[in-house]
C-alpha cells in the first residue's frame, strides 16, 4: 500500500507486516465534535478496516486532549471541574462515533493519566540542554533542534508562533513552545520545576511512544495540525530519542462551510450529532468519503442530499439480493471480481475512496441491472453478496437489519396486498402499501413478482415528504 508522505512529500510504501502501529491525534474535549472530526476520523477507520480485512494486525491509538485553556475556561464559565467537563464531552464523543460506525480503538490514552510520564519525557529534554525553565514553565528551545520547520516546509526565520503559543518575553526565542506551563488553576500538578501542566504539543509525544514505542508506522490528524503542533511533536520526540518518529505522516483535509473554514467564532461549525440526527451515519460516511482525503471538502446540503440518493440505490441492491431467485442468469464471475479488483486497488493507491466509491457504486448499479433485467439468481445473489459485505464492510456503510418477526410480519401483509389486488380491491390493497410505508418498507414490483426492501429512516428525507 502506497500512502503519500506529508513529511517526504513523497508517496512512501506501507511496508506489509504482521503489524501496523498508528497514532491519531484525537480531540480536545471542550466541545461536540464536529463533521471535521468526523472526516479524519472516518478516513483512518476505513484505512485501518482495509488493513485489517487484509489479515493485518492494526494497533490503533487515539488519544483525548483532556487538560487545556480552552476545558478550563469551560469549566469556570460552567462552575464545573475541568475533569466534569472532559468527561462529558468523551462521553459524547463516543455516543456519536460509535453511531457513525467507527471502530473503537484500541487505546484512549488521555493526558490527565500521563502525567508522571510527561514529567519524566521533559525531565530528559532539559537534562540534554533542549530545553530550559523560564519564569512562566519549560520551554523546547527551537534552535537546538536544526531540522525544525521539515514537515511544514517552513524556514525558521519566517516562522511566527503557533496560535496557541502565547507571546513570553521570559522565552529565549519567540519560536520556542511549552512543555510544561506554571499555573496556580485547577487542574495542576506538582513538577521538580514548579506546579502547572503540560504543554498541549508535549501530551502526543508521550503517549504515543508509551504505546506504540519511538519508531512507528502512521501519524495522522487533520491539515491543520501540521504547523505547530505536529512540526513540535517531531522536534520534541527526534530530541528526545535521537531517532525518526513516525515512518509516514498523514493528514486529512479540513471540511469547509461555503469554502470557510468551520469556526465557532463564526458561527458555522455542524456538529456531528446534528447531522447524524438529519442524515445518518451512511450518508454521512458516503460525503466524508467522497473526495481524496488530503483535499478540501466543502459541506453542504446538496452533497448531503446527492449521497442520500446513493444510499437508497445501495439498500435496493442489497434487499435485491436478498430476495434474488431468478431462473435466467448470467455469467458475472469476471465482472465482479474485477470490480472487487478496482476496489482495492484503489485503496492501495494513497486510500483513494473515491475511487473505491466509484468501484462500490459500479457492484451496486451491476446488481440492480441484473434484478431489473430479471436475470438475478441465486447463484449470482451468492457470488456478488460476498463482494458487497467485503466493500461495504471496509467503508463502514451499514444497511440497517431487521429480526425474524418483523420480516414475517412484511411477509404475510405483502401476501395479503397480492391477494386483495387479485380480487380487485385496490383500495385495501393501497392502505396495505401505506402501512408498509409507514414502516419505511418499500415495494419493488418486477414483472413476474413484488419484492419489498426496508429503508432506513432519513430525518431530511423524512420530512421532505
Amino acid at each position: 500500500m502506497n500512502l503519500q508522505d506529508t513529511l517526504s512529500n513523497q508517496v512512501q510504501k506501507l511496508e506489509n507486516s504482521e503489524k501496523i502501529k498508528i497514532y491519531l491525534c484525537g480531540v480536545t474535549v471542550y466541545d461536540e465534535s464536529h463533521i471535521g472530526h468526523a472526516r479524519t476520523i472516518i478516513v483512518f477507520d476505513v484505512l485501518r478496516k482495509y488493513l485489517e480485512n487484509k489479515g493485518i494486525d492494526v494497533e490503533f491509538v487515539q488519544n483525548f486532549t483532556d487538560v487545556d485553556d480552552k476545558i478550563i475556561n469551560r469549566a469556570q464559565n460552567e462552575n464545573l471541574s475541568a475533569e466534569d467537563i472532559s468527561n462529558r464531552y468523551i462521553e459524547n464523543y463516543f455516543r456519536d462515533f460509535d453511531k457513525l460506525n467507527i471502530k473503537r480503538a484500541t487505546n484512549y490514552p488521555k493526558a490527565t493519566e500521563h502525567i508522571d510520564d510527561i514529567i519524566e519525557f521533559v525531565q530528559k529534554l532539559i537534562e540534554k540542554e533542549i530545553a530550559y525553565v523560564s519564569k512562566n514553565g519549560v520551554y523546547f528551545s527551537v534552535s537546538k533542534f536544526p531540522e525544525y520547520g521539515k514537515l511544514s516546509k517552513k524556514k525558521i526565520d519566517e516562522l511566527e508562533s503557533g496560535s496557541r503559543i502565547q507571546v513570553d518575553e521570559t522565552k529565549k526565542d519567540p519560536l520556542d513552545f511549552a512543555v510544561w506551563k506554571f499555573s496556580d488553576i485547577e487542574p495542576v500538578w506538582s513538577s521538580p520545576w514548579g506546579k502547572g501542566r503540560p504543554g498541549w504539543h508535549i501530551e502526543c509525544s508521550v503517549m504515543s511512544k508509551k504505546y506504540l514505542g519511538e519508531n512507528f508506522d502512521i501519524h495522522g490528524g487533520g491539515r491543520d495540525l501540521i504547523f505547530p503542533h505536529h512540526e513540535n511533536e517531531i522536534a520534541q520526540s527526534e530530541s528526545h530519542t535521537d531517532s525518526q518518529f513516525a515512518k509516514i505522516w498523514m493528514h486529512v483535509g479540513m471540511v469547509t462551510i461555503s469554502g470557510e473554514k468551520m469556526s465557532k467564532s463564526l458561527g458555522n461549525t455542524k456538529s456531528i450529532k446534528h447531522v447524524l440526527e438529519n442524515w445518518g451515519s451512511n450518508i454521512i460516511r458516503l460525503f466524508c468519503l467522497s473526495g481524496h482525503y488530503s483535499k478540501v471538502i466543502d459541506y453542504s446540503e446538496e452533497m448531503l442530499k446527492e449521497n442520500l440518493t446513493k444510499w437508497r440505490q445501495v439498500e435496493t441492491c442489497y434487499f435485491e439480493l436478498i430476495h434474488a431467485n431468478n431462473a435466467e442468469q448470467e455469467n458475472i464471475t469476471e465482472k465482479i471480481e474485477k470490480i472487487n479488483s478496482e476496489f482495492d486497488k484503489s485503496l492501495e493507491d494513497d486510500l483513494n475512496t473515491h475511487l473505491a466509491l466509484s468501484a462500490f457504486f459500479q457492484l451496486v448499479k451491476e446488481t440492480n441491472r441484473l434484478a431489473a433485467s430479471e436475470k438475478l439468481g441465486k447463484d449470482n445473489s451468492a457470488i456478488i453478496m460476498k463482494k458487497f459485505e467485503r466493500l461495504s464492510k471496509i467503508l463502514g456503510l451499514n444497511i440497517p437489519k431487521m429480526n425474524q418477526e418483523e420480516k414475517e410480519k412484511i411477509d404475510s401483509l405483502i401476501s395479503n396486498r397480492e391477494k386483495l389486488r387479485e380480487e380487485k380491491q385496490f383500495e385495501e390493497a393501497d392502505k396495505i402499501r401505506d402501512q408498509l410505508n409507514e414502516m419505511n418498507i418499500e415495494l419493488i414490483d418486477h414483472k413476474g413478482k413484488t419484492i419489498w426492501m426496508k429503508k432506513e429512516k432519513i430525518q431530511k428525507d423524512w420530512k421532505k415528504n
